[in-house]
């Protein structure tokens, strides 16, 4: 056993959760869903097997962890901010859109996106867990939104649905650019630049 698998050992259980997680996200995007086993993860992680078990009762409960703590728990939280936020829309949908632009810079999201898409074909149950925990979430929250601002005038009228969808489209561009070309040697993108760019020509086209 290695020095740094006793200091995993050893370490508080608290941060054990965030250590399993971290081990079976790299797992994940270096063999693939399938191919991971459990005890795999526990072993990059450097616990026992029965110990993530304590933690975890399957690969698809580590998934819903990894997506829980990378993008769904912090949705909920600006749609709560968003639907409180009094006055114009658009500086709240600009927010909004920010900060999923910082988690798809400061998070391994885009490989989380490339590994739902590159593992739904064979685990259509991963596509369903991303949409439960983070689609269903956000294109309410941007809906929502954008049907206030038409209801005001702050908005033309428009199809909200269609809206929040070409929204969302500019997200998951960023995501597969990151995580697919980006590592092959293609330029890389400047997604919080980028992503203002998006949310300006969004605006521009809801103007009455």
């Amino acid at each position: 056993m290695t020095d740094q698998s006793v200091i995993k050992r050893n370490r508080r259980p608290a941060a054990r959760p965030a250590e399993i997680l971290t081990a079976a996200l790299d797992l994940f995007a270096e063999k693939g869903f399938s191919a991971t086993r459990m005890e795999d993860v526990a072993r990059r992680a450097g616990l026992s097997k029965g110990a993530v078990y304590l933690y975890f009762t399957d690969k698809t409960a580590l998934l819903t962890a990894i997506v829980e703590t990378t993008i769904a728990n912090e949705l909920k939280e600006v749609g709560a901010r968003a639907s409180l936020a009094p006055g114009p829309v658009a500086p709240v949908i600009t927010e909004a859109a920010r900060h999923i632009s910082r988690r798809l810079t400061e998070t391994r999201l885009p490989e989380i996106l490339k590994l739902i898409i590159a593992e739904s074909g064979a685990h259509p149950e991963l596509a369903s867990l991303y949409f439960d925990h983070a689609i269903s979430v956000a294109l309410p929250l941007f809906e929502g939104l954008i049907r206030r601002g038409v209801a005001t005038g702050e908005f033309r009228p428009v199809e909200p649905a269609y809206t929040a969808r070409s929204l969302a489209g500019g997200f998951i561009f960023s995501a597969l650019w990151r995580s697919v070309f980006e590592p092959i040697g293609k330029p890389a993108l400047d997604i919080p630049a980028f992503a203002e760019h998006h949310i300006t020509l969004i605006l521009k086209g809801l103007a009455p």
